[in-house]
């Protein structure tokens, strides 16, 4: 498929015995989110539809919006050829709802159902997407936005936002007749180096998105990185955003010139719509080396204008519990090792220790704290209201999205010096030789993930858990 301005070319589980879980009386109407095969037409118009995997048929999968405190209810169907789970990111719910298959839940089988049962407790910006054989599935398309309003109306507020619209990104890797490249999924070559890189953005499932906009209207853009790999620094050019709003969570008011999502990562941001707007806004994607392309737009859809918005932008309001004491936390260190041109010799894996020959053999080319994705232990304990410092080593050549099941935690500093932000965060983007330092009150009980949003360095290594309680 030729490039187009809108497309780029690609730059360079462990299965465990869980806990079965109780059946739900479900009722008639409980809603039904089915994944499936579909097709969706991801190439410019002209080319052929691409085979996916989708919830509902449609990429990204339904929105599901809620009120903060209420609850989400869904009947998960799989009429998929592989088992498969949901996992509701970022949310802090039971640790039996998480939706890590083999860890919190038995996998979903073809044919299988499962009720998916929480109440959603933090207004913010969240998705939901697979969790078995992650980095297949998806990349297939099995992902889609959880959007929990503020339990007080914000939306409409003086200074607030006057209406809002989530854009999801996703990245698709794309043979010339438009079908997925289904002979590199898996590809240990990609593993080691920065992961599934595609040669196609979407927003919306759109390689040509125009969101419509009002003229004069202050916009709310739920932006969500959907991607199983591809960090992307954006730009809105033209409408000097405001940033609201990380992974779900408010944050001090700022301006936000170039935001940088990695895999799984979230930003609000707030713009301002000129009553002049007189063309196209473009919204920009750094492919890698400043190198900024045009993956969609914001155009006028053709309302009467709205008067333009004065004053400030209104803050969220502040939400979770903030006391994180920090006099005598449990300290913890996840040093990440291995990657193409990192150095790694030997790693624990199935209790022993291996040689890097050996690892290889079993797809495992990454480490967390020298143990290549091996399971049978956690990687810490922590009492239940326990505060972790956690400090975060990349010793490999590669950045890494690194996400915590379960918890919010504060971002301490980067590269040795403190973070003027402070921002919470359930994925922190770790770049190389920059130490990052946070820190998270263990207050959900149960065993959580820790790993790579890089779904294919989860895969090959950087996988493990902690339990809290």
């Amino acid at each position: 498929m030729p490039l187009t301005r809108r497309t780029l070319l690609a730059t360079a589980a462990s299965t465990l015995a869980a806990p079965a879980l109780p059946r739900f009386a479900w009722a008639d109407d409980t809603p039904i989110l089915r994944a499936a095969p579909a097709v969706a037409q991801i190439a410019p118009k002209g080319y052929g539809t691409t085979p996916i995997w989708s919830y509902g048929g449609m990429i990204p999968g339904p929105e599901v919006r809620v009120r903060a405190g209420e609850r989400v209810r869904r009947r998960f169907v799989n009429d998929l050829p592989q088992p498969s789970a949901v996992h509701w990111h970022g949310i802090r719910i039971t640790n039996a709802m998480d939706g890590a298959a083999g860890f919190t839940q038995d996998p979903v089988p073809p044919g299988g159902t499962f009720g998916y049962d929480f109440v959603a407790p933090d207004p913010g910006t969240y998705w939901y997407h697979a969790h078995a054989r992650s980095w297949e599935q998806v990349s297939r398309g099995l992902a889609g936005p959880l959007i929990v309003e503020e339990a007080e109306v914000w939306t409409g507020l003086e200074g607030a936002a006057t209406r809002e619209a989530t854009l999801m990104l996703a990245d698709w890797r794309l043979q010339e007749d438009a079908a997925l490249h289904e002979a590199s999924f898996g590809d240990l070559h990609d593993w080691s180096h920065a992961g599934r890189l595609g040669n196609t953005v979407t927003i919306n499932g759109s390689i040509d998105a125009a969101i419509p906009v009002r003229r004069g209207e202050r916009l709310r853009l739920r932006l969500i990185n959907s991607a199983t790999a591809r960090v992307m620094p954006l730009r809105l050019p033209g409408l000097s955003p405001v940033l609201i709003a990380l992974d779900g969570h408010p944050v001090a008011l700022r301006a936000a010139e170039e935001i940088v999502l990695a895999p799984a990562q979230r930003a609000d941001v707030v713009v301002d719509v000129s009553p002049e707007m007189d063309a196209p806004l473009p919204i920009l994607m750094d492919t890698g080396r400043d190198e900024w392309i045009e993956i969609g737009a914001l155009v006028d859809g053709g309302e009467t204008p709205l008067p333009p918005q004065d004053g400030p932008v209104r803050a969220l309001p502040m939400t979770m519990d903030h006391a994180l004491g920090l006099t005598a936390p449990q300290e913890e260190v996840l040093r990440m090792e291995g990657g193409a041109m990192g150095g790694l010799r030997r790693a624990h894996l199935g209790g022993v220790d291996r040689d890097f020959r050996e690892l290889v053999a079993a797809r495992r080319v990454w480490a967390f704290n020298g143990v290549a994705g091996d399971m049978d232990a956690p990687a810490f304990r922590a009492a239940l209201g326990r505060t972790v410092r956690m400090r975060l080593v990349n010793d490999t050549a590669w950045a890494h999205g690194i996400h915590l099941h379960g918890h919010h935690f504060e971002v301490l500093s980067r590269g040795g010096r403190p973070d003027p932000h402070r921002d919470r965060r359930d994925t922190v983007l770790v770049m190389p030789d920059e130490p990052v330092e946070i820190a998270f009150i263990a207050d959900n009980p149960g065993r959580w993930l820790l790993h790579c949003h890089m779904l294919g360095h989860q895969a090959s290594g950087m996988l493990t858990w902690f339990e809290v309680g």
